[in-house]
């Protein structure tokens, strides 16, 4: 009995370490098929340049993390339909406060007439296509006042790929959705029903991409936030947890970042103490600095730029307040003469 509970402790032992060998060696090799920062090309394609006002910029290298301070990170969905890289089609900034273990999901309206670095004044989506990721975080960090270190980049493929790797989301459809396009060869049309749902890959993709309503792309960035939410508490699962070999070799071929293998480690091991549901959600710009402008006959989202700042800093000292209990605010009270 005593010779068989010794080798059973060596056998259980010998499991568990290759597990823990399979599962390193998985995000190992996952982290350096994604990131440029280890070596790999980027997926982006440049649009080809037919102006002759365009001059030639070099963005500047992202700010250095140390791990401490608050870290931006810059959430990429290109429209990208094969011939080149489109448009970003989603942008968004998640930013983390480590030390609080705090976080505020920031989707920025895609038709905010922003400042590009070397090609004058456009719609945000305009940095994608001429100069990738890269552009489109320097533009954003210009537009928001705030150094974004990082940038996770994907296409329509990578995102059906992640939602049906975790086994789909369950969501509730706030309204009946359609939207037929001939130009996509109906490839991406839109046909979904009010109430609750098991959505795959590509009806979650429908839902999020959803814009031909009154309130256009003010509703669908609100979908895109509540839809985060619930596949960050997805992926946060034991069920996905325990998959996570599979979901990342699936993901893999349509995900690009600037991050290092050391990088996504600390950042992965910090997402998983944030509750995905406590997440705070915002919109930018606010609807109170958004404005309606018609420049060279487009319609375009106008904003302050020194008042988004300040609502930017003073987003993120909102969160940092300590949460008042209702026991201390009623002893707060009674102690007040």
């Amino acid at each position: 009995m005593r010779k068989f509970l010794k080798w059973l402790g060596i056998s259980m032992t010998a499991a568990v370490l290759l597990v823990g060998g399979y599962y390193a060696y998985s995000i190992y090799h996952f982290t350096n098929q994604i990131s440029v920062a280890s070596g790999q090309d980027s997926k982006f394609k440049p649009q080809t340049q037919t102006s002759t006002n365009v001059q030639p910029v070099e963005v500047s290298l992202p700010p250095e993390w140390d791990g401490t301070e608050r870290v931006n990170i810059l959430l990429l969905g290109g429209d990208s339909r094969g011939e080149d890289s489109g448009r970003s089609d989603s942008v968004m900034v998640a930013s983390v406060d480590p030390v609080t273990k705090k976080a505020t999901l920031m989707s920025i309206l895609r038709d905010t007439y922003v400042k590009i670095p070397g090609h004058g004044q456009s719609r945000l989506n305009a940095a994608f296509s001429y100069g990738g990721p890269d552009l489109t975080r320097q533009t954003v960090s210009d537009l928001l006042g705030i150094p974004i270190q990082y940038y996770v980049y994907t296409d329509f493929n990578g995102f059906i790929a992640l939602v049906d790797s975790v086994g789909g989301i369950d969501l509730d459809v706030e309204k009946d959705m359609h939207y037929t396009s001939k130009a996509d060869k109906h490839q991406f049309d839109i046909d979904l029903k009010k109430g609750m749902q098991h959505m795959d890959g590509k009806t979650a993709l429908q839902y999020v991409r959803f814009r031909h309503d009154a309130t256009s792309d003010f509703t669908r960035t609100e979908r895109q936030r509540k839809f985060i939410t619930e596949l960050g508490s997805k992926i946060q699962s034991t069920s996905s947890l325990i998959k996570l070999p599979s979901i990342l070799n699936s993901i893999s071929p349509y995900i690009e970042t600037n991050l290092s293998t050391t990088e996504m480690l600390q950042l992965a091991s910090l997402g998983f103490n944030i509750d995905a549901k406590t997440v705070a959600k915002q919109q930018i710009p606010p609807n109170e600095l958004v404005r309606g402008e018609t420049i060279k006959g487009a319609q375009v989202l106008g904003v302050d730029e020194r008042k988004l700042k300040r609502f930017i800093q003073n987003l993120f000292e909102q969160e940092n307040k300590p949460v008042t209990t209702t026991v201390e605010a009623a002893t707060t009270t009674n102690d007040t003469p």
